[in-house]
């Protein structure tokens, strides 16, 4: 519960490193969770957002809540199996926010290479094609990227 009676806003940082989303989050008064497979990167994490609720897992092995988040932050990390409990994990209403790198990415020549970490052109829109997209871009400078806000309808 907020102060003024009101439900507290919960958000999730999904491979969330060293916690820079994380923190902007709970700054801005959500009740905010973050979760990320290195364990050194957790601990970081929550020593930079204090009331961080953060835990270290393998999401193909412990599966998100269902329902939970009013919004869900994906930066820079892809895992095409995990889409589906990503769009379970928000509740009605709620947004996701996902930023990961293009196909593109290759010819400006740093950063991941395998087809596995990189999405194909207009991928990330066609996987929430159920949400209402609020907001769509592909980029290819600096970096290659395709930006994604959606809501849950």
């Amino acid at each position: 519960m907020k102060a003024d009676g009101g439900p507290m806003r919960v958000a999730l940082d999904v491979a969330m490193g060293r916690g820079r989303h994380a923190a902007l989050l709970a700054a801005a008064g959500y009740a905010t969770f973050g979760v990320d497979l290195k364990r050194d990167a957790v601990r970081d994490a929550v020593a930079r957002a204090p009331g961080l609720r953060a835990w270290c897992a393998d999401l193909t092995m412990f599966p998100l809540p269902r329902e939970r988040f009013d919004v869900v932050v994906v930066t820079r990390y892809l895992q095409r199996d995990l889409f589906g409990a990503l769009q379970a994990a928000v509740v009605p209403g709620g947004v996701v926010l996902y930023e990961t790198f293009t196909v593109a990415q290759r010819r400006i020549g740093r950063g991941p290479t395998s087809p596995d970490h990189l999405l194909d052109a207009g991928e990330l829109r066609a996987r929430f094609a159920g949400f209402d997209v609020l907001s769509y871009e592909e980029v290819s400078t600096p970096d290659a990227v395709a930006r994604l806000a959606a809501r849950r309808v």
